[in-house]
Order: C-alpha cells, then structure tokens, then sequence
C-alpha cells in the first residue's frame, strides 16, 4: 500500500482515488490525474475542517469550498458522495451522461454540495473571492450578542491553469488587498500541463512570490501525500485571521499510476489493465466499481457529524434573544424582492422633465432601491463617476469598513464579473456591477458563466453606443449588443428614458433566473409620460406612439428611440404614418404572450429596425416584412452628432430607409 498513513484513514484517501477511477471508466472520458494527486488534500480538508451539512447543502453558515479546476471534478463527487450529500453511487456511474447529478464540470444548480459552477479556469478563485466578501459583509452587518450570524470560511483548490490566467490573477491581487483572511486557496502544483511540464510556461515559485508580494500568507511547499503536513498547513492558514492564504501543495498527478508526473494521465480513461495497476498500486481491497468498505464510510461520517452539530448550533443562535435583529435582516436578504415594494419605492421618485442620460437616471433610481432594500451591493470597474452606481450614503468597503456597500473592483472588469457571481453564489446579496458596455467584452466568460448558473448579477453597462463620441471606435461597442443578447438566460435592457430606466430596474431586481444588462446612454436622451403609451416596457416593448392604420412601425431601443420619433413628421410629409415602438427589451418582450406581442408589433405591418449597432442581431426582431437600419461597422473618433450623420442616424437617413423598405415590399407584392 503507497504512503505512511495509517490504513482506515489511507483507504479513506484512497476511496476518493478510485471512485473517481470508477467514474472515469464507466464515462470512458474525464480527468483522473488531479483527484489521483490530490485526493489526500481533499480528504483532509474534509473529514477535519470543512464545515457543511449534507442535510442541509444550501445552508448560509456553511463553509464552501470552490473547485476552481473544475476538470477534476470526479474527486468532488467522490467526496460529496462519501460526506453524505445526495450524490448516490447510481450518480457516480452516470458521469457525464445526459441530466445526471455529475456532469463533466461541476455545476452549482445541478449537484448538491457544488458551491460554484467552474471550468473556465480562473473564474472558481474569482468566484471565491467573492463569497469571502460576502462573508465578511454578512459577518459584520448580522451580529448578535454572541457573534455573527454568519461567519464561515471559503476553500478553493486552484491548479497552475487557473494562476495563469488573468481573471484569476486580477481577483487573487483584489482578495489580498482586501484582506480575506477567511479564504484559503490550496495550489496544486504538480508542474503539468497538457502540452508537457508546467515550468516550460509557467513560473510557479514567482506566482507564489508574486501572492505573497500582494498580500497573501503562503505556506512552505507541503507534500501532497503527507497528510499531518497537509493538516498542519490548513491549520496555519486558518490561524492567518488578516491575509487569505494559499496552501502550496507539491502533488503528483496521476499518483498510483504507471503515468504518474506525465500529462498523458491528465484526461482520458485509462485501459482496463492500467485500471487494475492502479488499484492494485493502492492496495484497494475492493473489485466491484463503486464499492466501499464500511470502514472507509465510517472515516468520512465525521463530515457529517461535525456539519449536523454545527448547523444546530446555528439554528440555535438564530433563535436566541440577542439575535433577532439579525435574524430578520438575514431572513429579508434571502426573500424574493417583491414587485408592490419596488413600484412603492419608484413611486416616490420624480420622473425628469427634460432630458436626461440614462446612466443618469439610473443612478439616481439605484440610490432610491439600494436605500429601501440593504442587500442590494456592487460596484464599478473605476467608472463610479461616469456609471452612476453607488449606495449612497455607505462608504467603501474594505479592511477598515466591512459594511459598507460599495466595492472599488479597480480596472478589473474581468474578475468584477467573476467576483459579483461568487457574491451571488453566496446567496445574501444582489450584486451590482458597472462599466462602459465595451469592456464587457473583458467580462464575456463571467457574463456567460453567470447566465449558465442562472445568477441574478445586474450589470450597469454605460456609453452603450457610438454615440459615445470623441472617445472613438475602441470605446463604441458596436458589435457587444448583439453577443449579450444571443447569451441564454441573459436579459438586456436598453431604456430609451426614465420610466424604461426604472421599468428595467425593477424587472431585474425581480430577475431569479439569470443576470440583466442595463445598457444605459451617456448622452441626453427625451422624456415621455406613461400618457397614450400602449403597452409596459418591462415586458420588453410598448407603443410610444400610436397611429391607427399605420403603414410601418418605427422599432429602436435606448437614444435611438429619439432619432426614430424625429423621423415621423418627416415620413409624414411623404405620406407615410409611422408609429413609434420601443423595444426596452427583445429577451422580455419574446417571453410575452403572443397576444401581447401581436398588440405592440403586427406580424402584417412592415417595420424598420434602428438602433445603433451591429445589425445581426436586430433581423429576428424585424420579421419577415421588416428591415434594419444598424452599424456594420466600427465607428469613428468626433463629436456624437458626426459620427450619426456619417453613419447615417439622422431623422432624414431613417426616413429614407423606412421608405425604401416600403418601396422593397411594394415591388415584390406587385
């Protein structure tokens, strides 16, 4: 039998070593190496530190523990299954099969006990950063007499692929800043990559340097199959009260292996005679796949004895005198926000009467919410004075300041986003985040991880066109309205004035199933009243405009919205009637009933599509007698008004367009 520990605890081990094994083969495809190299950190972690209820796997007070390298994630089920969560053997054989409980990489809303959705490498540390900041909120805003309702640690195993990449880099260099010291990080430094040895790109002693350098308590390279050294270091990390700390841990992939430090056992199954070396290596007494001793189980009951006693102390503290203020903050924060309070709180908010840049109004309307409802938190990639979006009235948040609501990410759009789904994952606050619409492209893989977790992230996207003017075609996000909006689960919003602004907040405060983009304009934009307007902009488009008999319909979004009303009398003095549609949203107006949507755009009216942006996406919306009026290009550095004359957005050049579209259909229907 390989290694120095005793044999109950060294089975336990290597349970997690062959069930993941067992996984692997019955998929015929999967990651063995890294839970063959770090099932002893796993194990340990586990069975001594990790604080979790199997009973109760979405409990608050829990610990969480990301797998930011999410291809192992054979080694998570097989420790989820032996700590007691809802992750049968029956589950453990259906690996990577369709609807199972343990797909190829962990998914959050899939698997009991998952924490966060990961595989893009990088966004697992990012997301754990992000539960530590919650964590730290929570900790300083829920207290009772006898501490705080929730305080818990956050784990996260990350691999050399995650600290090579950016996002990673970025939130690990924010966490230092701020000082988790309540967020251990365990390094899996096994000096492999799929293309060969680590060290050919990458430097893993300067990472570790580098994390020490900004901020983070780094331990000595522990061995990663000496278990007590293993224990010593988590416990050195966990006396660590003010830096996160990484657990450097020197492994060897594919431990057990005849391919053991060589990166053909990264991923694949292995044959049938490599299988049986490995469990003979390990001294595995059992045959039958998926099979453990009752010893081995007995090891692992302690995850869940320790988790049971945990969670019922909490309920106790929850209960107790001294924690009733708390107790009803936090069981406001984990409520659905309600639709009746939200109008109540817009309600009492004038409504501008000249115009006014969305990014203005919808600052002045987050304000509003934020000061009503205490969860809501975020903020800006260094932007707060060009998005708007700050609590007022709450400071920064930091070591000094733990309750206060406002986070100064820096220039890191990346791991903003990847930080704000962790903050979402946690399950206490609604996240905000903000930035110019073009430097989502920087966020592309936290925005999509966030739709496929179904997180209600709200993102502010401000200067949403070319209308940001003199700045030029590296800030006018031509092309990022149409990638938003082809994401599933992703709601975007594009207001045209105040009452869309506040219509698009509410929806997306409403929002549980996914993240909501506002795309809010830099520059002035009109103001209407609800009067004559048929139809809601939160459910995605309303007629601002009516004309009975209409001959073509004016669809646009945002500032465009204005271009497209200039164009009626124009229109009209061709002797054409034109009513003007918004479409706040095409996601929420699709979602609507189709006798809804037949009353705002009739299938047999022809329509013209303008907005100011790449036209791909904008087809779906005209139909099958609409045309689109968009940017197929990059745009241009001058003032705003140029750059829509030389590209075409004037009240004339949509005039003409509406009209040559009439003109299109009347010659195909003669």
């Amino acid at each position: 039998m390989l290694g120095t520990n005793a044999p109950t605890r060294q089975d336990a081990i290597n349970a997690l070593r062959v069930l993941s094994l067992d996984q692997v083969q019955a998929a015929g495809i999967g990651h063995l190496g890294l839970p063959l190299g770090m099932a002893p950190v796993v194990h340990t972690l586990f069975t001594r530190h990790l604080v979790v209820d199997p009973a109760h796997p979405d409990w608050v007070g829990r610990d969480r523990f990301v797998l930011s390298c999410g291809h192992g994630s054979a080694l998570l089920y097989s420790a989820l299954h032996l700590s007691g969560f809802d992750v049968t053997r029956d589950d453990l054989a259906a690996f990577r099969s369709w609807e199972s409980k343990t797909p190829g990489h962990p998914e959050s809303d899939v698997t009991p006990g998952v924490d966060a959705t990961t595989g893009p490498l990088g966004q697992g540390i990012a997301n754990a950063v992000g539960m530590a900041i919650a964590e730290t909120m929570a900790a300083a805003r829920l207290q009772t007499d006898e501490g705080p309702l929730v305080s818990h640690r956050t784990f996260a195993l990350v691999s050399d692929g995650d600290l090579m990449e950016g996002v990673a880099m970025e939130a690990m260099a924010l966490a230092g800043r701020l000082e988790l010291g309540r967020l251990i990080a365990f390094y899996d430094d096994n000096d492999i990559v799929i293309d060969g040895r680590a060290d050919t790109v990458h430097d893993a002693a300067g990472v570790v340097r580098a994390l020490a350098a900004l901020g983070w308590h780094v331990t000595a390279p522990v061995d990663g199959n000496d278990v007590e050294a293993i224990d010593s270091a988590i416990g050195e990390a966990i006396a660590e009260a003010r830096r996160p700390s990484l657990v450097h841990v020197r492994s060897q992939i594919g431990f057990g292996s005849t391919l053991v430090d060589t990166p053909k056992i990264h991923s694949g199954a292995v044959s049938e005679e490599e299988a049986a070396h490995i469990r003979r290596a390990l001294g595995w007494p059992l045959e039958e796949p998926f099979a453990v001793t009752d010893a081995v189980r007995e090891e692992w009951s302690a995850v869940a004895a320790r988790g049971a006693e945990a969670y019922a102390r909490w309920e106790e503290l929850c209960t107790a005198p001294g924690s009733a203020a708390a107790a009803e903050s936090l069981a406001r924060w984990q409520r659905p926000f309600d639709r009746a309070e939200i109008e109540e709180v817009l309600a009492g908010l004038p409504l501008p009467e000249a115009p006014e840049a969305a990014r203005v109004s919808g600052g002045r309307i987050l304000g509003a919410l934020s000061r009503r409802f205490d969860n809501i938190i975020g903020g800006s990639a260094d932007l707060v004075a060009a998005t708007m979006t700050e609590v007022p009235g709450s400071g920064t948040y930091g070591p000094d300041d733990r309750a206060a609501r406002n986070i100064a990410f820096g220039i890191r759009e990346h791991a903003m986003g990847a930080i704000s789904n962790g903050i979402a994952l946690h399950g206490l606050f609604r996240p905000f985040a903000s930035t110019f619409m073009m430097f989502a492209s920087y966020q592309a893989n936290a925005l999509r991880m966030a739709a496929l977790q179904h997180l209600p992230v709200v993102h502010v996207h401000t200067h949403d066109s070319v209308g940001v003017g003199e700045d030029g075609p590296t800030h006018q996000p031509v092309e990022v309205l149409a990638l938003l909006r082809a994401t599933p689960n992703t709601t975007v919003f594009r207001p045209s004035d105040a009452r869309e602004t506040a219509a698009a907040w509410t929806e997306a405060l409403l929002r549980t199933d996914g993240p909501t983009i506002l795309a809010l304009s830099r520059a002035p934009i009109g103001q209407r009243t609800a009067d004559g307007v048929i139809g809601e902009p939160g459910r995605g488009a309303s007629i601002l405009i009516p004309e009975p008999g209409a001959d073509i319909d004016l669809v646009a979004s945002g500032s465009e919205v204005d271009l497209a009303e200039a164009a009626i009398p124009v229109l009209r003095e061709a002797g054409v009637r034109a009513q003007l549609v918004s479409i706040a949203s095409h996601e929420a107006f699709r979602a609507q009933p189709e006798e809804y949507r037949r009353s705002i755009l009739d299938p047999a009216r022809p329509r013209l599509v303008i907005e100011a942006s790449a036209g791909q996406g904008l087809w779906a919306l005209a139909g099958r007698r609409g045309g689109v009026h968009g940017i197929d290009r990059f745009g241009a550095s001058a003032p705003p008004a140029v750059i829509f004359e030389k590209l075409g957005f004037t009240p004339d050049a949509v005039a003409g367009a509406a009209l040559a579209l009439l003109g299109e259909l009347e010659e195909a229907s003669a």
